[in-house]
């Protein structure tokens, strides 16, 4: 019995869905490093993976907060964002910590993603049926220096 040839279902939905340019890094060491053009403080990437094709979308799941708040604790909550990297399945499994960074985006396409970094929350999912390979990330917590 033949199986499901997905081939050319991959090649269709990654002309349609994968327009943007995506990176994958290894995490390096070191604080984040604040980008005086754009305002925001990066991760520092290690070595690139995979930079190639790809798209970033919320996961269509609501984000939630991984401690309670608590009085006259030094720490405040992290909140969860959820968020999925779609890559061609060629594109390498990304391990868990993995930094992604949108590079570019399509005319059209939502430019303030440029930039902006993830951490990928455990490894690429995969299937036997699948047409693109899943990452689910979490955004990387934006913070600005205050007085």
């Amino acid at each position: 019995m033949a199986g499901l040839d997905l081939s050319s279902v991959a090649t269709l939905v990654e002309g349609l869905v994968l327009l943007d340019t995506v990176r994958f890094a290894t995490p390096a060491g070191g604080p984040p490093v604040f980008d005086p053009g754009t305002g925001q403080y990066t991760a520092p990437e290690g070595v690139i993976i995979y930079e190639g094709p790809g798209a970033v979308q919320v996961a269509g799941t609501v984000g939630g907060v991984t401690s309670l708040p608590v009085p006259n604790l030094p720490w405040s909550d992290e909140t969860r964002s959820k968020y999925k990297a779609l890559t061609p399945l060629a594109a390498p499994i990304a391990e868990r910590d993995t930094i992604v960074t949108v590079v570019t985006v399509h005319e059209g396409g939502d430019v303030s993603l440029i930039g902006r970094q993830w951490r990928a929350q455990d490894p690429s999912t995969g299937g036997t049926l699948g047409v693109v390979r899943v990452t689910t990330l979490d955004q990387i917590q934006q913070t600005r220096e205050t007085g």
